[in-house]
């Protein structure tokens, strides 16, 4: 869950009411929310750098609040506020309206041209005009933005999101990509000009920019805005231009959004209760390269059967239509989460509160059943530990080398899924076998009294074009045999006794035999290739001298390694 930080006595401020911290927190529990932490900037840095580092921080108290992934109207303090004071009945759920230019003028336009198809081809517009911003008012303003990027816009690889000074700006507005060489312009915070190739080096020492360069450095073109004399707005997902930076004294913010509408309603509505007239939103135009001309943003009417009172409260506007019992709803753009009739029924179990709802039983009976493959994985279990075996549980991600060098296999023969952006070098793709795992389990366990024997009945995931994600599940079983001598024998009785579980007989066409084969993880001529119903499911054998050592092993090991699905 997201979480929000707001300075309490702005936070209480704006809410016309002080409350204890307990008062607080069960105002939070009763709106869906949590209060998870009472801090503040000092502790923080004391807690994370050391108290030499805290020295000088801010002492003022900070309510870390933890906030529903999809409820992105409340990662601010002005949409917190808003469905609070909506929430208790003192404010009235705030009608967003768009409006034309109040001088009767053209609408600002944004041009999207051919070239973007390749980068980001989709962009959104629009005005938050006459607005007033303080100094905690912008920062609320760019930490909203902040909290999307890393949220609904998923670290700005889905959206990213610029706001610009109107003022210093003149539309219409281009939104193109262009060769990275062919880029050049100031951008924000700078003191002079650089081409794109330039700031792509500059910024790969940047603590905060760095982390989104990937997204478009590899392209041949890259999305660039320009406005009608050639000022640079923007390079999304990247850095502003510095011409058209805001300042506190800006009166117009020009908000523009690549590929999603739903981030631009948040960002224009959160702050549009500053303008000189509240909760309106300057409309404008954009054009894309097939001539269609679409206006932002855009207002979203659904209607569903629910107790008006409680969805008002909840910031969901609600009448009787006079149609027996239909009441009509209005979905305001801040409540993107509303999707579903479920949605609406969700807000209203909470506007009532879960604590009022009375106990009682369900007037429908069903009887649940376990899936069988997880059934059978656990009838497995138990009988594979009354063999003498331990039961681990490893991690489903590991390292590109456990898959591949340690097994002596090439990483490109794998079929492994590889994680886009991993964390750290340990978790860089998802497990291809089980196998890597029990033996670096085997590593941290050498000092045990032998033989250790162990096994893990789970899923691992493997490419498949055929399916929609492109990937699948598999549940595999591998156990391991670690002593002073390989004991292939004990191993080889684990499959005898599987088999005998599974109701497997021996017999080379309708039961199942093993046979000579060679792999690079086993010793040669120390590997069996296993088969059911005269298809392969899977090896065993005494693993490769190569292999133990690179685990960090010093004794022989047997090992088997099988597919489980076929049985069911």
């Amino acid at each position: 869950m997201p979480t929000v930080s707001v300075k309490r006595d702005l936070l209480f401020e704006a809410l016309g009411q002080k409350y204890t911290d307990e008062e607080f927190d069960e105002l939070c529990f009763e709106f869906g929310l949590e209060l998870d932490e009472i801090t503040s900037e000092k502790d923080i840095i004391s807690r994370e750098q050391g108290d030499e580092k805290a020295e000088g921080a801010s002492d003022v108290v900070l309510y870390k609040i933890d906030v529903p992934a999809n409820r992105y109207d409340l990662l601010c303090l002005e949409g917190l506020v808003r469905g609070l004071q909506v929430f208790k009945e003192k404010l009235e759920a705030p009608r967003y309206k768009r409006v034309s230019p109040a001088d009767g003028g053209e609408p600002q336009r944004l041009v999207i041209t051919d070239e973007t198809a390749s980068v980001r081809p989709h962009a959104v517009a629009a005005v938050l005009h006459d607005v007033t911003f303080t100094q905690e008012r912008y920062e609320s303003f760019i930490e909203l933005q902040e909290k999307l990027h890393q949220n609904i816009c998923r670290k700005r690889t889905l959206v990213a999101i610029g706001t610009h000074d109107l003022d210093t700006i003149s539309g219409p507005f281009t939104y193109t990509a262009k060769p990275p060489g062919d880029i050049r312009f100031k951008p924000l915070n700078q003191s002079k000009e650089y081409t794109a190739t330039e700031l792509m080096s500059l910024y790969k020492t940047d603590g905060h920019l760095r982390h989104y360069l990937h997204i478009i450095e590899n392209e041949p073109l890259y999305p660039i805005i320009y406005d009608s004399n050639g000022i640079v707005l923007s390079m999304p997902p990247i850095i502003n231009g510095d011409n058209c930076s805001m300042l506190l004294n800006l009166k117009s913010v020009f908000c523009v959004c690549l590929q999603a509408k739903t981030t631009l309603d948040m960002v224009v509505t959160m702050f549009s209760e500053y303008c000189e007239e509240p909760f309106t939103v300057e409309e404008a135009e954009v054009v894309y390269p097939d001539g269609r001309l679409c206006v932002y943003p855009v207002c979203i009417q659904f209607s569903t059967c629910f107790i008006a009172q409680l969805l008002t409260r909840m910031c969901l506007r609600s009448e009787v239509s006079g149609e027996g019992d239909l009441i009509q709803v209005e979905i305001p753009p801040t409540r993107a989460d509303v999707i579903h009739a479920c949605d609406i029924m969700e807000d209203a179990a909470i506007a009532y509160g879960f604590n009022n709802i009375v106990r009682s039983t369900p007037r429908t009976y069903t009887v649940a059943n376990q899936l069988p493959l997880n059934k059978l994985t656990e009838l497995l279990r138990q009988d594979l530990a009354a063999a003498g075996f331990t039961e681990a549980l490893t991690f489903a991600l590991c390292s590109e080398e456990d898959i591949a060098d340690k097994l002596r296999k090439n990483i490109a023969e794998t079929r492994a899924v590889h994680i886009s952006n991993p964390k750290t070098a340990e978790f860089q793709v998802a497990r291809t076998c089980l196998l890597p795992g029990l033996l670096k389990t085997l590593a941290a366990n050498r000092k045990m009294p032998l033989p250790l024997k162990l096994f893990e009945i789970s899923d691992v995931v493997l490419k498949d074009e055929t399916k929609d994600v492109g990937a699948r599940n598999n549940r595999r079983l591998c156990a391991v045999y670690y002593n002073k001598s390989p004991g292939f024998e004990v191993i080889h009785g684990l499959l005898d006794r599987v088999m005998q579980l599974l109701d497997v007989k021996p017999d080379r066409n309708q039961g199942y035999h093993i046979q000579a084969a060679e792999d690079s993880t086993f010793f040669p001529g120390r590997c069996a290739e296993i088969f059911s119903c005269g298809k392969s499911i899977g090896h065993l054998g005494v693993l490769h001298p190569d292999v133990i050592s690179r685990f960090e092993l010093t004794m022989p090991c047997s090992a088997i390694d099988i597919d489980i699905e076929p049985f069911l």
